[in-house]
């Protein structure tokens, strides 16, 4: 694989960059925001069930990552109203949709690697 290495600038999102790399990392980097996103490669879900599947992730964590996948455009939030209980749902956007082949490269690249060098305790 060729990748073309020079000195550039790139502005997104108010933000410069050196490297679009850095981009695609501001997006779905850190520890959860990857996570959340493959659960929700399946359709849509609601707080709870994030919160149910992510087991180590705490409740203001994932408040506070829903919300910047939200601003970044990844996903959207639906809000019920009509009837009680007051009812959330999270899925991918058209453009969080398109991170799919990535997000699953990732999560079969980790797998190989819990296989081969980790272990699997559930």
């Amino acid at each position: 694989m060729d990748i073309e290495y020079k000195k550039r600038v790139i502005k997104f999102n108010d933000k410069t960059f050196s490297c679009s790399t850095s981009i695609a990392m501001e997006l779905i980097g850190g520890k959860w925001k990857s996570v959340i996103l493959i659960y929700l490669l399946n359709g849509k879900k609601r707080y709870n069930e994030l919160y149910k599947l992510i087991s180590t992730i705490t409740e203001r964590t994932l408040s506070l990552q829903l919300k910047q996948l939200e601003k970044d455009g990844l996903i959207s939030r639906r809000v019920y109203t009509k009837k009680p209980p007051l009812k959330v749902e999270y899925e991918l956007t058209s453009f969080g949709e398109t991170l799919g082949p990535v997000l699953l490269a990732i999560a079969d690249w980790g797998t190989t690697v819990a296989e081969e060098k980790g272990e699997i305790v559930d």
